[in-house]
């Protein structure tokens, strides 16, 4: 179901079944760099990258820790696909929370619906 539609701050039922809010625009997706969904979503809407590795060039999104790249590459998709308001099914505190497990065991958390929601294989660009 995801949260499009819905203003900022607000529940929704999410993938997980239960009510989680989603991020908000002004949120973090690249925590390292302190870029925000809304950034990220406004960079692929007037850029048009053709690939999700150039939104790097959007204050350096994807090149620190690297935790946020099958975020970034998400929001790219579904930019790209003109979805209105792109999002994330997660809530700020969960996403930061599973970066901080990512950070200090170099492995992603188990995959959760919304982590790759194209189920396709990340492959390199």
């Amino acid at each position: 179901m995801g949260c499009r539609g819905f203003g900022p701050r607000w529940y929704s039922m999410c993938l997980y079944g239960v009510y989680n809010r989603c991020m908000d625009p002004d949120d973090h997706v690249c925590l390292c760099f302190h870029v925000s969904q809304r950034k990220v979503v406004n960079y692929c809407k007037r850029e048009k990258p053709p690939v999700a590795s150039l939104i790097s060039e959007c204050l350096s999104a994807g090149t620190g820790c690297g935790w946020c790249v099958p975020f970034l590459k998400s929001l790219h998709k579904q930019a790209l696909e003109g979805v209105e308001n792109p999002d994330l099914p997660h809530s700020p505190e969960e996403y930061a929370k599973r970066r901080t497990s990512f950070r200090e065991t170099g492995e992603r958390p188990a995959e959760s619906p919304g982590d790759n929601p194209s189920g396709e294989q990340d492959d390199a660009e």
